[in-house]
């Protein structure tokens, strides 16, 4: 830093980078043109190529900022679905599980109300097959006693060896009944 101080006290110093900036043809008036330029071109620049360009980043990281924050929202939905689809697949298994419950209770019902009426038409069956049976007895021991009877009248004519007329035909079979029952 001292060393550039010297230089600069040196009045020959100053002479010789004049006269080595002519010699190269910088001068001070083409220097001042060359910096006013340098600014117009710095000014038209920043006000035709950076601003735009710095407006359009801004826009740009304001519509990347905007997607991410419907990114975000779209994962918070999609988790809330998520947790509605879950909890709509739960009740429906409770629902389901419900309706099985009652529709193996309906089956229970309605096995008990048919095997119900299974037992009360075998009893009814049971009951016609016994006045059934009872009406063949009293036919049957009907028969019976007409052949009884008739049998007895039958041997009663051929033991006494005389014909028997209806009269005593029928005394005799009611009688033989009336011992029968």
């Amino acid at each position: 830093m001292n060393s550039l101080i010297f230089l600069a006290d040196n009045p020959g110093f100053m002479h010789s980078v004049t006269a080595v900036g002519e010699q190269f043809g910088a001068t001070w008036p083409q220097f001042l043109s060359n910096c006013i330029s340098f600014l117009i071109v710095c000014f038209l620049l920043q006000k035709f190529a950076y601003k735009p360009i710095v407006t359009m980043l801004e826009a740009r990281r304001d519509k990347i900022a905007e997607g991410v924050a419907n990114a975000d929202k779209i994962k918070a939905e999609l988790a809330k679905t998520e947790l509605a689809r879950q909890k709509i697949l739960a009740d429906a298994g409770d629902l389901a599980n419900k309706i099985i419950a009652e529709a193996r209770a309906a089956a229970a019902r309605v096995a008990e109300v048919e095997t119900q009426k299974a037992v009360t038409a075998a009893e009814q069956i049971l009951i016609k097959a016994r006045e059934a049976a009872a009406q063949e007895r009293a036919t049957t021991l009907a028969l019976l006693k007409r052949e009884v009877g008739r049998l007895v009248v039958q041997t009663s004519m051929t033991v006494t060896g005389k014909i028997l007329t209806p009269v005593d035909q029928n005394r005799l079979a009611e009688e033989t009944q009336r011992e029968i029952a």
